[in-house]
């Protein structure tokens, strides 16, 4: 059975739900931070089952009480849907999201949205809005679950991507005309807007883009909406600003997939043009610092708490200009073992340290092999990356020989986190990658 804990979180949440008004909201209603600081934002989806085999949602649910109680601010917790499996019930609710996950303790200070499996046993969703209460997650309190509020300087849309059970998803359906109507209402520089299907995605199920929710998105970007987040595809996955058609535009929507809360993972298909990263291996969660114009992101992956995906951008309506792109590339700092070592263990495994966080995706067998020295006959391994030690470690499937030489070599192919490229000695023309010798005790 799963582990169970106390709720910690009710005073807390109290306090931030008396301080916000969901549905249609103008200037005054916000969420503001009690000391000062900018909220932060923190979630993701497809997350709880009481399958103990799928210990997932309770290793992001881990990370999020970290989160929660470290943040310097007032937290806001969200939901990308498919939050219950497999069906979204009442009961699934109650005993795998809350208090089975761990989850559940947040449920007071979190703002959710519904994915499908909500309705898989009912056709309105019955035990997502009975848990949440309609009140707070549909802006007229009925079961449209499409709803939204002030946090800071942001205006937050929550949206029911399960459109076709509550009037339609085109242009001229409730939702989308009630879209329209709430972001006139709300004139911020900052927008974000989440629901559960991404529009884009390079994950198996979507084919690259799900059109359903295309025309909320064409509302969104119309009124210079900044950021949207999404689950469905259980996998993390960040995409430069784009428009609605998938055109590159530096004012236009980022768009975040994070179906990564804990129930499986998901493997890619086909890269679309804007994906820039793109994480298939860690559960984990998404934080969000929301300032008055602009917004930091980390993808914190769990269980362990590493950042593997950080960076900034400014509002598309905000005069403040984002921080200096880092351009610095990342160069192996140590090796273990070290150059021209000798007398090495035939079991020792070859590491390399960097000089900064790097991106998981690119530390694997391509970018990080072993030779026999002065041949060209690669060494069968496993490459790992440890993100907290920022070391690329690849463990030999067989014990190396006695008395023998190896060459290990990190390719310029391993990229940081903003997506610069290894280069072990930049004062040579060109890009170099770093390799090193060493030889096995006899």
């Amino acid at each position: 059975m799963k582990s169970m804990k106390l709720v910690v979180l009710v005073l807390g949440g109290m306090v931030l739900v008396m301080l916000l008004s969901v549905g249609f909201l103008g200037s005054e209603g916000s969420v503001r931070a009690q000391d000062g600081t900018d909220p932060v934002f923190v979630g993701a989806g497809d997350i709880a089952s009481c399958d103990p085999t799928r210990p997932g949602d309770e290793a992001t649910a881990k990370v999020l009480d970290d989160i929660v109680a470290n943040a310097p601010s007032r937290t806001t917790v969200f939901t990308t849907g498919d939050n219950a499996y497999e069906q979204g019930t009442l009961s699934q609710y109650q005993d795998c999201y809350d208090p089975d996950s761990n989850w559940g303790d947040h449920k007071a200070i979190t703002y959710p949205t519904v994915g499908n499996h909500e309705y898989y046993a009912s056709e309105t969703a019955s035990g997502y809005f009975a848990y949440f209460g309609a009140d707070k997650v549909s802006y007229d309190a009925t079961t449209k679950g499409y709803y939204s509020y002030n946090l800071g300087q942001w205006h937050m849309v929550a949206l029911n991507s399960m459109c076709e059970k509550v009037g339609g998803c085109g242009a001229t359906s409730p939702m989308v005309t009630w879209l329209k109507k709430d972001l006139a209402a709300n004139p911020r520089t900052c927008t974000l807007a989440y629901f559960h299907h991404p529009v884009f995605s390079s994950g198996p199920l979507s084919g690259g883009v799900n059109s359903k929710m295309k025309p909320s998105w064409q509302v969104l970007y119309a009124a210079r909406a900044d950021v949207v987040l999404n689950g469905h595809l259980h996998n993390y996955e960040r995409f430069a600003p784009q428009k609605p058609d998938g055109a590159a535009d530096p004012e236009g929507i980022r768009e975040f997939v994070v179906g990564t809360g804990g129930y499986s993972l998901n493997t890619f298909k086909n890269k679309l043009t804007n994906s820039e990263v793109r994480d298939a291996s860690s559960f984990g969660v998404l934080k969000l610092t929301l300032h008055p114009t602009s917004y930091d992101w980390e993808f914190v992956t769990a269980p362990g708490g590493t950042v593997a995906d950080r960076g900034s951008y400014s509002c598309s309506g905000g005069s403040e200009p984002p921080p200096p792109a880092d351009t610095t590339p990342p160069r192996v700092s140590s090796t273990g073992p070290g150059a021209n070592a000798t007398g090495v263990a035939p079991g020792a495994d070859i590491t390399a340290t960097f000089s900064e966080a790097m991106r998981t995706d690119s530390i694997d067998g391509t970018t990080v092999k072993l030779f026999r020295a002065g041949t060209t006959n690669l060494i069968g391994a496993v490459v790992s990356y440890d993100g907290a030690a920022k070391k690329a470690i690849l463990n030999p499937n067989a014990n190396l020989q006695l008395g023998t030489k190896y060459k290990a070599v990190v390719t310029t192919g391993a990229t940081d986190l903003a997506g610069n490229r290894l280069d072990q000695n930049s004062s040579l023309s060109g890009l170099q990658q770093k390799a090193w010798t060493f030889t096995i005790r006899n």
